[in-house]
């Protein structure tokens, strides 16, 4: 791909990762992309860099604008939002290639990158919350996104073009070759967001909401988005106002039902619920755990009202795929949902029981746990169904 010119003067010269399927268990079936961003001016600044394989990439686009815009481009400074590998493992041949280049960032994305890269004698200025820095007729200034969604964090706003380079914040994993949300639909990249959002940022809500009011508090004018990952939003107050919904886990009438089974026992309880909840008029989302990606489940539990977790008991614990999942779930922290703990034994229900542990731990509202031993007969279907249409009040 050649570079893409967002807007003015302002070029797209990151990279697209075709062929990545896993990004720390999050299920990337479309890829990546790693999107950095060239400013043009009196002073020229780079906004991130890539992941280190993709690095000559970014530098073949680097150089495209310089031919095309007929310059001796000299990046005077390389703005780091964010020091997770993907998007600064890049930084120490873009600083080999760019001596002389300040680079700007948090104090403590300073720290992470001398602890990452041994800071050479790299020229860093850190700056804070508020913070600006003239480039020639573009001002741009910095804003703090501390724990969004780590510690180093931060966005980075030009004045003029009311544009938001928000790093991580309301990205997707997508590799396209289309740049804008209007190009695949705006619709679809919000549900490519919404997978981002409830597997990446969830834990985070209480932060998000923080975070939403305090940009609405400085009077931003805000044009357009343009995220480190994924496509950019010009229209921004959609991925806004799906990030407030999702930030206040504002629920849809579904009941999500996710199982494992060894015998079939537990398979068929769970679709006895789910065909319960279908019936008492609710969505159903029927998920297993090894047949189904956690990534597509978490995303739909986001929204959900309620979810029915079922596991048979193995060696006196929860059968070790489920168990890998509720451990998932458990980092995510889902909120304001009711919750039920269903599955088969043999001799003891003690899945079932740990279920309803980690249930309670994350606060959800719980109901009385379903157990049946061995393979469950038609009045222990019956009442599975009947539980199921309970989930759906």
């Amino acid at each position: 791909m050649k570079p893409f010119e967002v807007k003015d003067g302002i070029f797209w010269v990151g990279a697209l990762d075709w062929e990545e399927r896993d990004f720390h268990n999050f299920l990337t079936p479309r890829g990546l992309t790693y999107n950095s961003y060239l400013i043009l001016d009196e002073k020229i600044a780079l906004i991130d860099t890539v992941k280190h394989k993709f690095v000559q990439e970014m530098f073949k686009r680097i150089n495209r604008v310089n031919e095309l815009n007929e310059v001796n481009l000299k990046i005077d400074y390389v703005i780091v939002n964010h020091i997770e590998p993907d998007h600064s493992s890049g930084l120490p041949d873009t600083m080999r290639a760019f001596k002389d280049a300040t680079i700007i960032c948090s104090q403590r994305a300073k720290e992470g990158i001398c602890k990452y890269y041994n800071c050479q004698d790299w020229d860093i200025q850190v700056v804070k919350h508020g913070d600006e820095l003239k480039l020639g007729r573009r001002t741009l200034m910095f804003i703090d996104m501390t724990m969004l969604h780590w510690p180093d964090s931060m966005a980075t706003y030009v004045k003029e073009d009311k544009l938001l380079f928000s790093n991580d914040a309301f990205g997707q994993h997508i590799a396209s070759e289309e740049r804008f949300d209007e190009d695949i639909g705006v619709d679809e990249t919000v549900k490519w967001a919404k997978m981002y959002y409830a597997n990446i940022l969830m834990p985070l809500a209480g932060l998000v909401r923080k975070k939403l009011s305090e940009i609405q508090e400085l009077g931003l004018e805000i044009e357009m988005i343009a995220p480190s990952h994924g496509l950019i939003w010009k229209n921004p107050s959609r991925i806004v106002e799906a990030y407030a919904r999702w930030a206040n886990f504002e629920k849809e009438n579904k009941v999500v039902v996710v199982y494992d089974t060894m015998w079939h026992s537990t398979e068929k309880i769970a679709k006895a619920i789910a065909d319960g909840a279908a019936s008492g008029g609710a969505e159903v989302r029927l998920f297993h755990t090894r047949k189904d990606y956690w990534t597509e489940i978490v995303t739909e539990i986001l929204d959900a009202k309620a979810i029915a977790i079922g596991s048979p008991t193995i060696h006196n614990g929860i059968f070790p795929p489920m168990a890998g999942f509720l451990a998932y779930l458990k980092g995510l922290k889902p909120k304001d949902k009711k919750a039920l703990a269903f599955g088969s034994y043999g001799w003891n229900g003690a899945a079932v029981k740990e279920i309803v542990k980690i249930l309670e731990e994350l606060k959800l509202d719980t109901l009385e746990p379903l157990m049946v031993k061995f393979k469950p007969n038609e009045e222990e279907l019956e009442k599975a169904f009947a539980v199921g249409v309970e989930l759906a009040k």
